[in-house]
């Protein structure tokens, strides 16, 4: 049994992406849980963050400037190339970081308490400036800017702030409850993959019901998630360097909270660009798995190394 339990913890992203490709049918009928997976996740992330861990660093600031500035010029760089391309590769970089990013810096060797104080920062900024973008876009073109503006902000902004405040609401007036919600293992990690197989359901379910699919702007979706994504590491772990901490900073930058990503994308923006954010799943997790097994690779080499100087 505990076998069986460490197969499906170890291949957990790939069991989630196979039962939301393949009961896509069903999908539409747990859907609607989406936003509330989300705002359970960020709750439990800010659950374990302290107020006295948030120190906003110079690395954060530059992290941040590269989402919102990338996002930008990434979309009005593509937009007279292919719109829907544009939106995709907006939507990947101005997405938040990971809930679980933490975890990965942690088995990395980076800063936890800087990723976190990260994610709780990027979170805020996303929140004021997602329904900005997205209105600027026409996104509802049968609504005025600012009417589009505080229409998305209203559903936006709730979803990545309010898991804070209750956060800190309950670590002031429900200690008990509070530390039980912080030390459950692993609940961010099985609350994402449910997260996960809806999100794959429904891209799935929009692929396979659309009238007239475009596929070179769909390959181009995957192929401009992969340049996004591996430039957002690269970036991220050279503006770490400088404080020598590439590790928490290339995570910060690099790895996104897709599964809000792709709803971001499938309620605001045209549907097919969450095919940009799901591609980015995969991407982003080979990025991880080359980086854990070079960590590993390079402790054991340097473990026989000090082995033979004795």
């Amino acid at each position: 049994m505990h076998k069986i339990l460490r197969f499906i913890k170890e291949w957990m992203l790939l069991i989630a992406m196979f039962l939301g490709v393949a009961a896509y049918p069903l999908i539409s009928y747990i859907s609607f849980l989406t936003p509330y997976l989300i705002f359970t996740m960020l709750l439990v992330t800010f659950c374990k963050l302290s107020p006295r861990q948030i120190l906003i660093h110079p690395a954060h600031i530059g992290l941040i400037s590269i989402q919102l500035i990338g996002s930008l010029g990434a979309y009005f760089l593509l937009k007279g190339y292919d719109p829907l391309i544009a939106q995709g590769a907006m939507i990947c970089m101005l997405a938040p970081t990971a809930t679980s990013a933490p975890v990965i810096t942690g088995m990395l060797g980076g800063n936890v308490a800087f990723l976190t104080t990260y994610i709780l920062l990027c979170n805020m900024v996303v929140a004021f400036f997602a329904p900005l973008f997205f209105s600027f876009m026409g996104t509802h073109s049968d609504l005025s800017f600012w009417a589009s503006f505080f229409f998305i902000c209203k559903q936006v902004v709730p979803l990545l702030i309010l898991p804070l405040l209750m956060a800190w609401g309950m670590r002031r007036y429900t200690p008990r409850l509070h530390r039980k919600i912080a030390e459950v293992p692993q609940v961010g990690f099985y609350l994402w993959a449910v997260a996960l197989v809806i999100v794959m359901g429904k891209t799935m379910s929009f692929l396979v019901n659309q009238e007239n699919p475009n596929y070179r702007s769909e390959i181009g979706l995957a192929v401009t998630a992969l340049i996004v994504c591996a430039a957002q590491f690269i970036i991220g772990r050279s503006i770490g360097k400088r404080y020598k901490d590439p590790v928490s900073s290339g995570q910060g930058l690099g790895q996104k909270n897709t599964i809000l990503a792709i709803w971001m994308a499938q309620t605001y923006l045209n549907p097919v660009a969450s095919l940009a954010p799901a591609a980015y799943v995969v991407w982003q997790n080979i990025i991880n798995s080359y980086q854990l097994w070079l960590k590993e690779h390079r402790e054991n080499k340097q473990e026989i190394v000090e082995y033979e100087t004795k």
